[in-house]
């Protein structure tokens, strides 16, 4: 059996936040078809999702937000009984349905049960293909399509629960992951390394960020190996001196060149280079560890392509 852990649930398909969406079920359905056709779908540990406790969600978000959006989801179900519309909006792109909630607590426990099954040794890696995504929601708010900080919960889980001393975080959509740095900013035990198309949504990221976070806006149209080149020269003296011992990562396919939600220029290649080179600091230094969670990536076969990309990489095949 490989040791890379693939999670996903149906409950991911049933949320979705209206006709035309970007952030819709399909992204999960060209994953998981590209999985059949490769054949990556045999070769990989498959594992269904477990819901996460909300104990566990409250290590990195506030506990009247985490009742909140159950309370919001269950107006939304009474509402929608009754005839009421099927959709609650949270913020201008981003609403919930009545399967919003169980989705996000699935999203959150596929990277809760990885982290478990990695410091286990069970898996030496594993990919959560889960939505919604998470890296937008902060302590207490949801925004650009996120509702819980799957990352971030499960980097808080993995010092919190298994007493790990150092995590690191990566992320690499073409968003800054503002919901990440507002959890982890400050915290010692953390290091987060990203890039991100700037300026841009969510025009965060810049401006004097916490000693623990390696933040490396870019302009527009900036291509592979100038992404490679920050990894190598700005990424990697931060992680060899952080030296992790597990690495989180944010995989946000929506930097490649023909996703039309940014404007930067990644190929497939660049996510498999960027991947090797995150597995080879995890092989050095995390007994291998790795979880990683689906954020962006809206153009359906660039990121059927791109996951492709990097369950090989982490797979090493």
């Amino acid at each position: 059996m490989s040791r890379t852990g693939f999670y996903t649930h149906p409950d991911c398909r049933r949320h979705e936040m209206g006709a035309g969406h970007p952030e819709c079920p399909e992204r999960l359905d060209a994953i998981h078809n590209r999985m059949l056709v490769t054949g990556l779908a045999d070769v990989l540990d498959q594992r269904e999702a477990p819901a996460a406790a909300l104990a566990d969600i409250e290590l990195a978000h506030d506990r009247w937000y985490v009742a909140s959006l159950r309370g919001m989801s269950e107006r939304i179900a009474e509402e929608k009984a009754a005839g009421g519309p099927a959709h609650a909006q949270v913020d201008p792109d981003t609403s919930m349905n009545a399967w919003t909630w169980n989705a996000a607590l699935r999203a959150a426990g596929a990277a809760l049960d990885a982290t478990d099954a990695v410091i286990a040794g069970e898996l030496e890696n594993a990919f959560c293909a889960v939505r919604p995504p998470g890296h937008h929601a902060t302590h207490a708010k949801s925004m650009g399509f996120c509702f819980f900080n799957n990352v971030a919960v499960a980097a808080k889980y993995a010092l919190k629960r298994h007493n790990l001393k150092r995590v690191a975080v990566i992320d690499f959509d073409v968003h800054h992951g503002n919901g990440t740095e507002d959890i982890l900013a400050g915290d010692d035990r953390a290091l987060m390394c990203s890039f991100f198309q700037h300026p841009f949504y969510p025009y965060s990221g810049d401006q004097r960020p916490a000693a623990n976070m390696c933040n490396v806006p870019v302009a527009a149209y900036t291509r592979g190996m100038d992404i490679r080149e920050i990894v190598d020269l700005v990424w990697m003296p931060r992680l060899e001196a952080f030296k992790p011992e597990m690495i989180f990562i944010s995989a946000g396919f929506d930097s490649h060149r023909d996703d039309e939600m940014g404007q930067l220029g990644l190929v497939e290649a660049d996510f498999a280079w960027i991947t090797s080179r995150i597995r080879d600091v995890a092989r050095r230094f995390s007994k291998g560890r790795i979880v990683s969670c689906l954020e962006g990536g809206y153009a359906m076969n660039p990121l059927a392509l791109s996951v492709e990309a990097h369950l090989r990489a982490l797979a090493d095949l």
